[in-house]
């Protein structure tokens, strides 16, 4: 697609939704409009870790006024991420089906380091340029990442699962702060910053950052009142939490520069704060301007761009588990060339969407193979379900893993996960490819014909070249076993050349 002139962020957080609109110029984005949620999707999360319905329809709401500012942009210039809240609950699936309606686009789920490389994408790009490396800290409603980075390339990264909103519904859940529930609010934080603030300091930095709600509101805070300079002095951090006590609670009316919506999660955001600068030997802190919605758009823009980190990340797994590259074009060039020919979705952001995830199937079926050849696919898709994937949504990531899952074997393993109707035509031609591609030499197909039919798929081929190529002629027969136990069919015609030309044609 041409360089669009606009894109989209939104930012489905734990505390706040955020939508942030960029116009592009020159390869830089340059904010255009802004819309903040206070929804605090985190605090609906109930003991049983479902969301309660009161939050939905608050987040509905949301969703539905940044819905209309989103109205009339093409769904590829637009990118909408759900963060830990969504995460963790139980019911996010059937809550994003609604969510998705409202909005009027997709909405993924990033996993934490994914924030956290997407955190430290929008935090680089409001800088200025600089080789060094730089500390980004970043406390949200129910996670906390933190990243070290040179230029604009992460080196570590994690994210950890302590919040402003999920430390106040633990350690202030009615408001009142005592020494007490501080005391137990800062020793929570540090027992989960000391498991890796070790291996931040040996990593080393030279500028340390903060990013988003807690330590911009912190920051303005301490401003207003004096008790700091640009940076956030550990001191002023100390101030702010002995005046909490002394009022004991985050009140707006006797704490200068503090929003009412901010107050039921400043303690815990203190907490966190003055625990992290603690444990990562941090006497200051600059606050930054960008975060995880500015780091979305310059993916977004990478993206259209056709300088896919996903793609990246493909060719360093294939790198790592010495995957045959010549079979990785071989298999993806013939999924592919299979699928087009399944009448695909009409949508065309819908298309490249499942063309790309095929093509990437195809190429990682293989990474398996490293481990156990007669298992092979079950461990490529364990492999693909659970490393760590950069670029990948949660919710893309899980539909790799299937497809790679279902592109060989019986299929009745999938028979039970959540396929959407497409995935179908997918697995088809993923499986129609391997089971073609056996030789691993460049296949020389006779013209074929494949349809996608209301209970399955059929293919047509030469009766010539089945006959020619009886091992696969067998495999084919078989296949229609696997998708009969699943109850689709497959069926095999043989025709005459010169027919499957002419239908083809």
């Amino acid at each position: 697609m041409d360089r669009p002139e606009l894109l989209a962020a939104v930012d489905l957080g734990s505390n706040s939704f955020h939508l942030l609109v960029g116009r592009v110029a020159g390869g830089v984005i340059y904010p255009l409009d802004t819309v903040r949620e206070p929804v605090r999707l985190g605090a609906g999360l109930g003991p049983d870790k479902r969301l309660d319905r009161a939050t939905q329809v608050r987040a509905l709401e949301a969703l539905g006024r940044i819905g209309e500012r989103l109205r009339g942009m093409p769904r590829e210039t637009v990118r909408a991420v759900g963060t830990n809240a969504l995460r963790v609950a139980k019911n996010a699936r059937e809550f994003l089906r609604e969510a998705r309606r409202v909005l009027g686009f997709p909405i993924e789920v990033i996993s934490g380091r994914e924030e956290a490389r997407l955190i430290y994408l929008g935090v680089v790009h409001t800088l200025p340029a600089a080789a060094h490396r730089r500390l980004v800290l970043d406390i949200g409603g129910g996670s906390t990442e933190l990243i070290v980075g040179a230029g604009l390339q992460p080196e570590i990264t994690e994210s950890l699962y302590i919040g402003c909103v999920s430390g106040s519904l633990r350690h202030f859940p009615d408001g009142r702060v005592d020494r007490a529930r501080m005391k137990a609010a800062e020793l929570a934080a540090r027992q989960a910053f000391n498991g890796i603030a070790a291996t931040f300091r040996a990593h080393g930095w030279q500028e340390a950052f903060g990013a988003s709600g807690t330590i911009r509101a912190v920051q303005a805070i301490l401003a207003e009142n004096g008790w700091s300079g640009e940076a956030i002095a550990r001191a002023g951090v100390e101030r702010l939490r002995e005046v909490l006590l002394r009022h004991g609670r985050a009140d707006p009316e006797r704490l200068a520069g503090l929003r009412a919506d901010r107050a039921p999660v400043l303690a815990a955001g203190v907490a966190i704060l003055g625990a992290a600068m603690d444990e990562l030997g941090l006497a200051s802190l600059r606050v930054a301007e960008g975060a995880l919605r500015h780091g979305v758009l310059y993916d977004l823009l990478g993206r259209v761009e056709h300088r896919d980190v996903r793609a990246a990340t493909v060719a360093q797994l294939m790198d790592r588990y010495h995957v045959d590259p010549a079979q990785g074009r071989r298999m993806r060039a013939l999924a592919l060339r299979l699928y087009d020919a399944l009448d695909p979705p009409a949508d065309r952001a819908e298309r490249d969407a499942e063309r790309q995830l095929l093509g990437w199937a195809a190429q990682l079926a293989e990474i398996g193979l490293s481990i156990e050849h007669s298992q092979y696919h079950k461990h490529s898709a364990y492999i693909l379900a659970h490393a760590d994937l950069p670029g990948f949504s949660r919710m893309e990531q899980a539909r790799l893993a299937r497809l790679v899952l279902a592109h060989r074997g019986k299929l009745g393993k999938i028979r039970d996960e959540p396929l959407e109707p497409s995935d179908w035509c997918m697995v088809f031609a993923l499986r129609i490819a391997a089971l073609l591609l056996r030789a691993r030499t460049d296949l020389e197909l006779a013209p074929f014909r494949v349809r996608a039919e209301k209970n399955g798929f059929s293919l047509a081929l030469p009766e010539s070249w089945l006959q020619q190529n009886p091992l696969s002629a067998a495999a084919l027969e078989t296949e229609a076993d696997y998708w009969r136990a699943v109850g689709l069919k497959f069926v095999l015609h043989a025709r005459a050349e010169r027919e499957v030309v002419a239908r083809v044609g």
